[in-house]
């Protein structure tokens, strides 16, 4: 049997080979392939509904939601708590003012699922029983609204603002309660709502 290079056994050893080798080498390729499958998953589709659980003026709110809802949405569409307003959509006008464990956040630009496990008061949540929460009366006794439509914002940005020591004086009112718009500028009679309501949120 002849080896030499042109005859007809050393090609087909050859051809062998060379078959052999690009097997081997496609294996961990495959394998590599396979494996990154199995680790990464498509990923959900956001718009599938989660359940998400919301702690709203006291009372745990179960819902089925898109992921991409918006608390503010969550509020106004699925609890029909209408009170938080939409204004601008983008976190500008502070209409949609709530309450985060007494922080006050842009509901139009917090997710409701980030949310979760945590207190959430609305407008609708401050007064008890039938006895309106002292900035509520403080904004009607000094007539701190006209069209009213940034007035539940307005109130609950009110209440954080005095809770957080911004209210010792005017200028520090204005200054911390300047993220909410009154389109109807009714800004002294806000301060002066502010200021009669503080002493006693205070004492309270």
């Amino acid at each position: 049997m002849s080896d030499k290079p042109g005859s007809k056994q050393s090609a087909f050893d050859r051809r062998a080979f060379m078959a052999a080798a690009a097997g081997s080498a496609l294996v961990p390729m495959t394998a590599r392939a396979a494996a990154e499958n199995v680790r990464a998953p498509a990923p959900q589709d956001p718009s599938l509904p989660v359940d998400v659980t919301l702690q709203v003026n006291g009372k745990d709110k179960r819902l089925s939601i898109d992921a991409r809802t918006t608390l503010l949405d969550a509020l106004r569409e699925h609890l029909k708590l209408t009170g938080s307003k939409k204004g601008c959509d983008h976190g500008q006008c502070g209409a949609c003012t709530v309450l985060i464990d007494d922080r006050r956040v842009v509901s139009c630009l917090t997710l409701a699922l980030a949310a979760e496990g945590q207190e959430i008061t609305t407008i609708e949540g401050l007064a008890t029983d039938d006895h309106l929460h002292p900035m509520q009366q403080a904004f009607i006794d000094n007539d701190a609204f006209q069209c009213g439509y940034c007035t539940p914002g307005q109130i609950m940005s009110a209440v954080a603002c005095v809770k957080e020591g911004h209210a010792s004086n005017e200028a520090d009112i204005r200054e911390y309660m300047s993220g909410n718009i009154c389109r109807c500028a009714a800004y002294p009679n806000i301060v002066a709502a502010v200021k009669q309501a503080a002493p006693e949120i205070l004492k309270g």
